[in-house]
């Protein structure tokens, strides 16, 4: 049955973008198929930085220890670095330019800046190790990368120029070298909706990352089908008398690497007028000091960051009451958690409720939500497919739909969608149905109301706090081992994480294995949270299918059991 705020959320939703909204509906056409678009959304990122850098150019954007910068500044910086890139560099339009840095206010300008100049900002996980971040700059065949210290250090040997980024300085000192002599010089050139914009990586069941693509039009559309939802919300406590009166704000606790914060958290906060204070590395502590001190309204991040802030002993030392959303992203929160955050948190008084929202780095981030009372209500669910853009549909696997409450993988239809995986047209072909839609991976089923509850993945992957690991990743880099003869990897429950990576393995004839040492090996190859946190050495070779495949799902059961 569809509850009260369902059908204020639609009503509200259905003024927003029908005729004459303020985001009305319009059409385009992709792949010889009609989607529907936000009309009043700029073609591409430039002119989307431009018109609202311009709008909100004296508030306060980015907050990075002492250092405030406005929108102003911000864009002036990067229509430097954007100038630098053309004239000095010799970048052109789809030129794939690396950046390899943690959060910082040099990333993003470094990213719009990119895309400016018509480049593909490619953005590399910062956590890789050395082996990893040269699979990716050249399994996309970057021209340029950018690095931050301990990236520059991994990227030594690398053979694509690498220009070392020192962002522990100010904006202008950390870029100065970049952007010098560029002032007022350079054309640059102008972007439209199809030129291509990002490649993000994603860890899917068949091992490396694969570059997933994006275009101006995808992106930009995500940002306002986000920016709907934001509106929508803002129309219902505008019409309950509780309309915010204080600058939006927001913490960046993810990385930017990853969609989540690069397209909801940052790019949204253009249109918003939104302030982001920068969090280097993730700490409960001082996520509270900076919620207290920078009066933030909006929380986001994985389901263990507001856990952590939940359950931390100094929580009652810190004023939390500014943020309305304690939002999470990129795994499932227990039910459990979500109670405790309505009832301890204010959620249920006023104050900071929960909100849980479904989406992955093909579909731009977007997906689906589940919101504040709702999401009580039914706290096992993603929530419905988040208008207006986004048509969600329970596919066979033969791509035909399965009957409402059947189990099915979870397949989105969208605009936002990637254009597809960089130099793979067979992974790029898998995963998307003859008519237009991305297979997720995912096992779920929709409500008779259209929740979607997601119960399971087809995809080997592991999601640790968020972050996706392959499986078969992993087992290629202990296969790498000279000792090691056979290895099996899957998830381990983990109360922090969700779940975290274990693994068994077997050693060649006359050898003998180690569990730290292995965790040691790996460690020099392959990004810490990759490594299994348990590692069960078995004297006797793999269960085997009929296939000769491991059995995986025997081992999984069994030494789930025992962990």
């Amino acid at each position: 049955m569809r509850t009260p705020l369902d059908e204020r959320m639609d009503a509200t939703m259905a003024a927003l973008t029908g005729a004459g909204g303020m985001l009305a509906l319009g059409s385009t056409m992709r792949d010889g198929r009609s989607y529907p678009v936000i009309a009043a959304a700029p073609p591409s990122l430039p002119y989307y930085f431009a018109h609202y850098c311009q709008e909100h150019g004296p508030k306060t954007f980015l907050v990075a220890g002492d250092e405030r910068l406005t929108f102003a500044q911000v864009h002036a910086a990067a229509t430097r670095v954007a100038q630098a890139l053309v004239a000095a560099h010799g970048v052109n339009r789809g030129d794939r330019i690396g950046i390899a840095m943690r959060n910082s206010p040099s990333w993003i300008v470094l990213y719009m800046g990119i895309v400016m100049a018509g480049g593909v900002a490619t953005l590399l996980n910062g956590w890789w190790q050395a082996e990893e971040l040269d699979a990716a700059i050249r399994e996309v065949d970057c021209t340029l990368v950018f690095a931050d210290l301990p990236r520059a250090k991994r990227l030594a040997q690398a053979t694509t120029p690498v220009l070392t980024i020192d962002d522990t300085l100010p904006l202008d000192a950390a870029l100065a070298g970049l952007t010098a002599g560029t002032d007022g010089g350079g054309t640059l050139p102008a972007i439209g909706a199809t030129d291509h914009a990002t490649i993000l990586f994603t860890s899917g069941s068949t091992g490396q990352s694969k570059g997933a693509l994006a275009d101006h039009r995808g992106i930009v559309q995500g940002i306002f089908n986000y920016l709907a939802q934001a509106l929508m919300m803002l129309g219902i406590a505008t019409q309950d008398g509780n309309p915010p009166t204080d600058q939006p704000s927001t913490l960046l606790t993810l990385p930017l690497f990853h969609v989540t914060a690069e397209i909801p958290v940052m790019l949204q906060s253009f249109a918003m007028g939104r302030k982001l204070v920068l969090m280097p590395k993730w700490d409960a502590r001082e996520a509270m000091r900076l919620i207290e001190q920078e009066r933030i309204s909006y929380f986001v991040g994985v389901p263990l960051m507001s856990f952590e802030i939940l359950t931390h002993p100094d929580r009652g030392d810190y004023d939390l009451s500014s943020v309305t959303d304690f939002a999470a992203g990129g795994a499932p929160r227990p039910v459990e958690h979500v109670r405790r955050i309505d009832a301890e948190m204010g959620g249920s008084k006023g104050g900071g409720a929960p909100l849980i929202g479904y989406g992955l780095t093909e579909t731009n981030a977007v997906g689906t939500g589940n919101w504040r009372s709702n999401y009580l209500a039914k706290p096992d669910s993603a929530g419905r497919p988040s208008a207006p853009l986004v048509d969600l549909a329970i596919l066979d696997d033969a791509g035909a739909p399965v009957a409402q409450g059947q189990r099915g993988e979870i397949c989105i239809r969208t605009i936002c969608n990637f254009l597809g995986y960089w130099n793979r047209p067979e992974a790029t072909a898998a995963c998307i149905t003859a008519d237009g839609y991305f297979r997720t991976g995912d096992i779920g089923y929709l409500d008779a109301d259209g929740y979607l509850f997601i119960v399971d993945r087809k995809k080997d992957i592991i999601i640790r706090g968020g972050e996706n690991i392959s499986c078969q990743e992993v087992e290629a880099a202990l296969y790498t081992h000279p000792a090691v003869a056979e290895a099996a990897v899957f998830g381990l429950a983990d109360e922090r994480f969700g779940e975290v990576p274990g693994a068994v393995v077997h050693a060649r004839d006359g050898e003998t294995l180690d569990e730290a040492a292995l965790q040691a090996f790996l460690g020099d190859h392959i990004a810490a949270f990759k490594v299994p946190t348990r590692i069960w050495v078995s004297d006797v070779a793999l269960p085997r299918l009929g296939t000769e495949k491991i059995d995986k799902v025997a081992l999984r059961n069994a030494y789930r059991a025992v962990a």
